[in-house]
Order: C-alpha cells, then structure tokens, then sequence
C-alpha cells in the first residue's frame, strides 16, 4: 500500500489521462478530480499529501482553490500547473506562499516525475520535522516536569537538613547544659564526646577527646564500661569511691560504642558544676 497520495485536478479529460499514464509506474496513490468543487469532496474522504491543480478552470480557478486547501489542509504541498500565458498571476500565487511548484504546459515527462519525487521528499521531510518538534517538546515538558520534581526534592531536603541541624544544635545546647555529666565511647573504647559538665565530675583528672577510656576511667568505672559493651546492657549504679555520684551507661545500636551519664544523688551537689552551668539550672528552676 502506498505512503503517498497524489490528487491531480483538472477540467481537461485528456490531461488527466496523460498524467496518470505518466505515473502509472510509480507507487503513488493517484486520484483525479474534474474540477475544483470535487476536487475539495475529495479531500473530505482521503488524506491527501500532494495534489496538482490546473490553473484555468471553470468556476473556482487554480490558486482560489489552492488558497482553500492551504487554509483548510495546510499539511498538503500544493502545486499548480498551467501555460506560460498565466506565468505572471503564478508568480504572484508562489511569491504569496498559496503554491510550491509552478509546473509549465506542456510538460517534460522526466522533470515533471523529478518534481513530483521531490514534492514528496520535501512533505515526508516536513512531517519528520512536525514529528521531531512535538518529541522536542514532549522532552521539554519532561524536562521541566523533571526539573520541578527535582527543586520540590530539593527544597524538601533542604527543609529536612534545616531542621535536622536546629535539632542537632538543640541537642547539643542541652547536653551541654545537663547538670549531669555525659561521656560518649565508640566502639574501639576512645572517648568522642564529652558534654562541659562532665569534667566536673572528674576533678582530680583532665580529660580530652581522643584518649583512651582505659585511661580516662578507673577501674571500676572501665569495668562497668566493659560490661555494657560485651553484654549490650544498659547498666545502673552507684561509684564506690565517689562521694553521692551514680552513673548510668547504655550501648549504642549496631555495637557503635556506649553512652555513660554521671549524676550526683544529692541535689545540692549541682552546686560544685561549673559556675555558668550551675547558673542556667538555677535560672531553670527559677532561682
């Protein structure tokens, strides 16, 4: 079946007999039509991508029904034939965009089969090119729906990250602020975190990030440690050797280390933290 349909108008019997002779070998889809009124019926009922029309017929001539298929049917690629006579008026159709080719009578059969060949060339050329634009656009709409689902991603994470840093700064302020010492030991035993009020708990030593807990801690402190992180218990208990101070480790998820919390038993030893820690309780308390 044929990808191209051909509709050649004119009033003249003998011209359209000659034309589809002509044609007769090609793979087109030929339709004839007798004058302009039915050739517009045909039009109606088939697709019609390249038609051929005469210039002088009675009625409607050539370019009035050209400019009707242009407007109607602007895909089709118009051409029209006629005698030298009527060059001047084609001129004027071409220059004002109603027709593609100007096809002079009488015909040289082999320019005429070029031109009808390239007539199409250049409408399947047009149709790639629609075909190509609406794919273009299709993409560009994905890429801005892409685009927009990318900057909500964005801002949304963004948002996360905002409030997941307000946490962490609340989260520090107040282990800091504890009046309750904090140690944190990863898993090779090494202090990483130390909250201000630890040290107060530790007087009579220095403690610093990076050192091992074997020497941060005495022995019954490490031992306590040692048991959280092999048993994975959270352990309570009062310090022997400490004056009212009780601590409470608790190992972290997936082995990561532990978390030791020192309190003291009696309240009124709050007084020995440092004195700015020991002014924000006091302001908390509304002392």
């Amino acid at each position: 079946m044929s990808k191209h349909t051909l509709l050649i108008v004119d009033d003249e019997p003998n011209v359209l007999k000659s034309l589809k002779r002509l044609l007769i070998d090609t793979d087109y889809k030929i339709i004839t039509a007798a004058s302009a009124e039915e050739a517009i019926d045909k039009f109606v009922n088939n697709e019609i991508h390249v038609v051929i029309s005469d210039y002088r017929m009675p009625g409607m001539n050539g370019v009035e029904f050209l400019t009707k298929v242009k407007e109607k049917w602007p895909d089709t690629i118009r051409l029209i034939l006629s005698g030298y006579a009527d060059a001047i008026a084609i001129v004027e159709a071409i220059n004002e965009g109603q027709v593609y080719r100007f096809i002079t009578k009488p015909w040289n059969d082999q320019e005429l089969l070029t031109t009808i060949m390239r007539t199409f060339e250049q409408y399947d050329l047009q149709r790639e090119n629609v075909k190509l634009y609406s794919e273009l656009q299709e993409r560009n709409r994905e890429l801005q729906e892409l685009a927009r689902s990318l900057e909500e991603k964005v801002s949304e994470r963004t948002r996360d990250l905002e409030i997941k840093n307000r946490a962490l700064m609340m989260a520090r302020n107040i282990l800091n602020y504890l009046p309750a010492g904090v140690i944190g030991v990863d898993s090779e035993e090494m202090v990483v975190y130390m909250n201000e009020s630890l040290q107060s708990y530790f007087v009579d030593q220095h403690l610093f990030l990076g050192m091992n807990a074997r020497e941060a801690l005495d022995d019954g402190l490490y031992e306590i440690l040692r048991n959280t992180l092999e048993k994975q218990q959270v352990v309570h208990k009062s310090i022997d050797g400490y004056e009212q101070i009780d601590t409470i480790w608790s190992p972290l998820p997936h082995r990561g280390g532990a978390i030791g919390i020192f309190v003291y038993s009696d309240p009124a030893k709050y007084g020995m933290l440092k004195p700015e820690i020991s002014a924000k309780i006091g302001a908390g308390n509304g002392e």
